[in-house]
């Protein structure tokens, strides 16, 4: 009789727990361990495999992180290829209700302060728009607009459809299968779905007024990472924006370890900080992402990237095989919208409105006895002392605002929620006292 013992040995090319790792999931990839399938308790697999308890017990935890195996109490260790990843730690955060009069949870920017793109939409007769499959993938004077205020000189850019579809590009060309990343505490609950799916193991550094703290981030390179993930500006969720101080102290540290750092500017041009990049001082191993998304609209899916050639080249070859390339009908909207004098006017508008919504509800938190941390972007990261009571009170008053749950790469982090500050047009003194009212109250207290 075929026990799953010899499935798994079957498959087995590394004596590893990577290898192991691998060589589960392969046989769930083709049908040898089904869905629900029960494997060996850890001593006995690996006195079968002739491997140590230790060496399988990492496997299981890597499989485990991509969702492949669970603990099922009395059943032991189970296969759950049922569960394929997916956003779950980003489907949390949103969880709301269509019924709140002022919802905060979504992290979105105010349409009303988002440019009209008609007008651009209009000149697009003018631009240019070729129909080939052959022409170059970035149209031209894209990238001279984007060089004018980018943080650091390169000459390799690349558009993509997304800060998201750029992560996606570079984790799945960079990272494997069990490889360890560093992330900032808390992180962007996308991006941790991102490295789940793809068996990747994030280690959570926590964040000051600055940055990501350097001790924490030098322990954490000692565990030799494949790479860093980190927010340089407008932070979501905390609104804290890298010095250049801090970057200079990161990209020091990083300089002596063969790793890359990815950073997603998410909020662009709606942050109140300039750019900054570990680029500066590391441009052969940084990637440097900025999304359009919150200045100029959520549907105008497309994110500018820059890194060291090699990277850049691989990605594009690797895009031929798939999409080709990012309409060019959208680069030139993106071009006429980074341009115009008007439609930059009314950027300047939404980060100065932005600054001041954040700064007003900030205040009113602060006369309630409540600090946070950071002063960029659109959220707020409100402490609290539970969670879930928090997220009632507010909902039974007619605010909805986002789990911090989610967030967070430290299982022993304080517990938090996520407020969309910019979405606060008024009545800033009556938001900050409810959110200041949620924020006190202790586990499984009631709607007030």
């Amino acid at each position: 009789m075929v026990t799953n013992s010899d499935v798994i040995a079957d498959h087995l090319l590394e004596r590893t727990s990577r290898g192991l790792a691998a060589a589960v999931s392969a046989a769930v990839g083709d049908g040898s361990l089904a869905d629900g399938a029960r494997l060996p308790p850890i001593r006995r697999l690996a006195s079968d495999l002739e491997l140590s308890p230790s060496t399988v017990s990492a496997a299981w935890r890597l499989l485990a992180t991509a969702r492949v195996i669970r603990a099922d109490g009395r059943r032991g260790t189970v296969i759950t290829a049922h569960a394929q990843p997916g956003p779950v730690r980003y489907r949390r955060a949103l969880e709301h209700s269509s019924a709140f009069n002022l919802d905060l949870s979504t992290g979105m920017p105010d349409a009303a302060l988002l440019p009209d793109l008609g007008a651009a939409l209009s000149r697009l007769h003018r631009a240019g728009v070729s129909g080939s499959y052959l022409d170059d993938p970035i149209v031209p004077g894209l990238v001279e607009s984007l060089a004018q205020d980018w943080p650091y000189e390169t000459d390799e850019f690349m558009i993509v459809d997304g800060a998201m579809d750029a992560l996606d590009q570079v984790s799945s060309h960079l990272l494997r299968y069990g490889d360890g990343v560093i992330v900032e505490n808390p992180s962007f609950p996308p991006l941790l779905d991102l490295l789940d799916a793809l068996g990747v193991r994030h280690a959570g550094v926590d964040v000051d007024e600055e940055g990501m703290m350097p001790s924490q981030f030098a322990e954490a390179l000692d565990q030799h990472p494949r790479a860093v993930f980190l927010q340089p500006r407008a932070h979501n969720p905390t609104g804290v924006s890298m010095s250049s101080e801090r970057a200079q102290e990161l990209a020091r540290l990083v300089a002596p370890h063969p790793i890359f750092v990815i950073e997603d500017d998410s909020a662009g041009s709606v942050a109140a900080a300039r750019p900054v990049s570990l680029g500066r001082w590391i441009p052969s191993r940084t990637v440097h992402v900025r999304s359009f998304s919150k200045s100029y609209g959520p549907d105008l899916r497309l994110a500018a990237m820059s890194g060291p050639r090699e990277l850049v080249d691989a990605l594009r070859e690797r895009r031929l095989l798939g999409q080709g390339w990012t309409s060019r009908l959208l680069q030139a909207v993106l071009i006429d919208l980074l341009t115009q004098p008007a439609t930059r006017r009314q950027v300047a508008r939404a980060r100065g409105a932005y600054a001041s919504r954040r700064r007003k509800l900030r205040a009113a938190l602060e006369r309630e006895g409540v600090s946070i941390m950071g002063d960029d972007g659109l959220n707020i990261w409100l402490p609290v002392r539970d969670e879930t009571s928090a997220l009632i009170a507010l909902a039974s008053r007619g605010i909805g605002a986002a789990a911090g749950s989610p967030f967070l790469t430290k299982r022993e982090s304080a517990s938090h929620i996520r407020v969309t500050a910019g979405l606060v047009e008024r009545d800033f003194a009556r938001v900050g006292h409810e959110l200041a009212i949620a924020a006190t109250l202790r586990p499984h207290a009631g709607p007030r």
